[in-house]
Order: structure tokens, then sequence, then C-alpha cells
């Protein structure tokens, strides 16, 4: 009989040894500290979807440049377009991760954008979704 045996992060072992921090930065000491791997992926995924490109000063391909298209018109081009780069991007600096849904929504009368994104991570198979509202 085979078991489907799941590969735990060493810093998972260690739940007292934080990882990183929590988005947003809403608590009264500013930085609310995570202390699992898998959290601190999702916290990762959403500042790379809420990063433009040319943001970050030492890697400025970094982000899904979704602010960019928040005052165009929403069409199936520009979806297609929104689609390819989370893509790529997320296959670049997220290679652990592999995208299950990907979808666009939203009201272009109020420039309003709603990007709900779901994946599973390669080596632990757990999945997590994100919703982000735009405007």
């Amino acid at each position: 009989m085979a078991y489907n045996l799941k590969k735990i992060n060493v810093l998972d072992l260690r739940p007292s040894t934080g990882v990183g921090v929590a988005l947003p930065f809403s608590t009264p000491a500013v930085f609310q500290t995570v202390y699992s791997t898998k959290d601190q992926l999702k916290y990762n995924i959403i500042n790379y979807l809420l990063t433009d490109q040319r943001e970050r000063i030492f890697n400025p391909s970094f982000g899904a440049n979704i602010r960019g298209q928040l005052f165009e018109q929403i069409t199936a081009n520009t979806t297609d377009n929104l689609d390819l780069q989370i893509r790529s991007g997320i296959e670049q600096y997220f290679p652990n991760v592999t995208i299950t849904d990907l979808t666009f929504g939203g009201s272009p009368d109020e420039n309003l954008l709603i990007v709900k994104f779901s994946y599973t991570i390669n080596n632990t198979g757990d999945s997590d979704n994100i919703v982000i509202s735009l405007t």
C-alpha cells in the first residue's frame, strides 16, 4: 500500500519561530508575526499581486502590475494580458505554487477590479485562495 506523505518545512516544526509578517499592517505594534510557511507564502503572493513593476528598487520586474490596468477598459484582451502576466510572474517568483484558478471580475463603470486567485502548494499539497478587490 502506497502512502502519500506530506513534506513539512523545517520552519514549521518550530511553532514559536516567526517566519515573516502578516498583511495588512494593522496591529498596534505595526507588524504581526506569522509562524507557518503556508501563511507566509499567502502573504508573499498578496504582496506580489499588489505590487506594480518598477516599484521595488533592487527588483524592478517584481510585481503583477494590476493597478496599472485599473483605469483601462475591462475587456477580454485586458483580462487575458493580466492572466498571462500573473501566471508568468507566479511561475518565476513562486516555483512551488501551481495556479488552480484565476478569474477576473468587477465593474468597469466604478473602476472596480476583482481578482480571484486559487493555488496549490506543490510540495505539501495544501491549497488556498485569495480575493483582491481594487478600486
